[in-house]
């Protein structure tokens, strides 16, 4: 059976980016034969960035009721909160004594942080060691990523291997599934779909709240009497992700001179509504019923201990902690 994990760090309601870029593809992932999928919700990370209690308690449960909504089956997929697990954080202060300095400081997602102004840490700055801990504990064999995160796994492999050699062959070293569209979602401003950079259309949340931003993305100054060419504009890109069968179509009314740009985008938001909605009705079951997303997590976390056990075992005598 192969091991195939996947992180979600819970910082507010998923956009289509998410979607397209993290949640469909692992979620088309959890029935392929021979294969176990672990999904958890990155409480712990989401620590670095989420201030305030209420918030994370908040981010936490969208994040799992929106997974479940969006098509996560529990009954095939170990689904759990990863704070529920302690072992995460035993493993990564093992596995911070053999983590070079210098290996932290070349991380991209550290460097790109604080260049955007964000505070330096200690939890920013090992960031990757507990990345690297929630990998290796489940003797994970496949982690998918996209281009822009590949140096994640390198450093987790890194790490694992300097574990390794120390104190003996513990851990197994995963590889990665490298998308090609993880990461590439546009957002309205044209720079990647971030909550970062508040430029995401939400895949929930009522009519106005979709619609505003699918109205505000950003177009050229073509006058409405000219055609519009879209390859490789934000309205052809989101439009390929939410409905690729539509795109040709899509882009021959663009063509057409006298559809205005408001034309395109009201096309692609009953695109993007006519998608969404079957996931909304269950997001909002959720809602109506927090106790069922809690007792999934639960269940999950029993079953993730019992994976994570042994493997935090062979750690524990590797290092001489355990008789």
């Amino acid at each position: 059976m192969k091991i195939i994990l996947t992180g979600i760090q819970p910082s507010g309601a998923p956009h289509l980016g998410n979607y397209f870029g993290a949640m469909q593809p692992a979620i088309a992932r959890q029935g392929a034969a021979d294969t176990q999928a672990v999904y958890f919700i990155a409480d712990y990370h989401a620590l670095t960035s989420v201030e305030k209690a209420d918030d994370l308690r908040r981010y936490t449960f969208e994040a799992a009721a929106a997974w479940l909504a969006c098509g996560l089956d529990p009954q095939r997929t170990i689904f759990f909160r990863q704070s529920d697990v302690p072992a995460h954080v035993e493993l990564a202060w093992f596995l911070s004594v053999v983590t070079p300095m210098g290996l932290l400081q070349r991380a991209h997602s550290y460097k790109d942080k604080i260049a955007q102004g964000a505070e330096t840490n200690h939890g920013l700055f090992a960031y990757p060691v507990l990345m690297a801990a929630d990998i290796l504990l489940y003797n994970s064999d496949f982690v998918p990523v996209g281009k822009d995160q590949k140096q994640h796994l390198e450093i987790t492999r890194d790490i694992a291997q300097k574990f390794n050699d120390r104190f003996g062959p513990v851990f197994k070293l995963p590889e990665p599934i490298i998308s090609e569209t993880t990461g590439i979602i546009p957002g309205i401003d044209g720079r990647k779909m971030s909550k970062s950079y508040d430029n995401g259309i939400p895949i929930f949340g009522d009519e106005k709240e979709i619609k505003k931003p699918v109205m505000s993305i950003k177009t050229d100054s073509t006058p409405i009497e000219q055609p519009k060419q879209i390859e490789g504009t934000v309205l052809g890109q989101l439009m390929q992700a939410v409905n690729p069968g539509e795109y040709k179509k899509f882009a021959a009314q663009a063509a057409t001179p006298g559809v205005g740009y408001g034309d395109l985008k009201k096309k692609l938001l009953a695109e993007i509504q006519a998608y969404f909605q079957p996931f909304q009705e269950k997001y909002r079951h959720y809602q109506a019923h927090p106790d069922e997303v809690e007792a999934i997590l639960r269940d999950g976390a029993v079953r993730a201990r019992e994976l994570a056990a042994p493997v935090l075992a062979a750690a524990r005598q590797a290092t001489g902690l355990a008789k």
